[in-house]
């Protein structure tokens, strides 16, 4: 694990309109990509001398066309994803203007192909059992009881 490329990303569970819903996106057909065409959580990878909730404005904007706010961090995580140990921080959003809409034109980042969203956290089953390390912070903050809460 020594020669993988550190990388430090956020995901955003995007809270949406309706009691319990979440906002979930279609990640590109790349067939590089083992998350390829998964509904997941937006994400980013942090540049350098960003800042966590920077990233989380970052994926709003340039991923999503909307602002955020972040509400909760809901923890971290760590692992190897894409060939790159990870180091994964979670956090709870809510959009404060616009409407969602993919793809936006930044091509610096990968863009999503759709969105929606769910109330069911069994939609991200499939990119969790894909290696997705948003998903599966997501599945086990949720089996722990802390989905919805306020605070760590």
């Amino acid at each position: 694990m020594d020669d993988l490329t550190l990388k430090h990303s956020v995901a955003v569970v995007v809270r949406g309109p309706g009691d319990g819903t979440f906002l979930l996106v279609r990640r590109p057909d790349d067939p590089a990509d083992p998350l390829a065409g998964a509904w997941g959580l937006p994400a980013v990878t942090l540049a350098a001398g960003e800042d966590e909730l920077a990233g989380v404005t970052r994926v709003g904007r340039a991923k999503m066309g909307v602002e955020l706010r972040a509400t909760r961090r809901i923890g971290e995580t760590a692992g190897v994803q894409g060939g790159a140990a990870l180091r994964l921080a979670e956090y709870e959003a809510v959009i404060t203007a616009g409407e969602p809409s993919v793809p936006q034109p930044d091509a610096s980042v990968t863009q999503y192909t759709a969105w929606r969203y769910t109330a069911e956290p069994g939609d991200l089953a499939e990119a969790a059992s894909r290696g997705s390390l948003c998903a599966r912070l997501f599945l086990r903050d949720r089996a722990a009881g802390h989905a919805g809460r306020n605070g760590d």
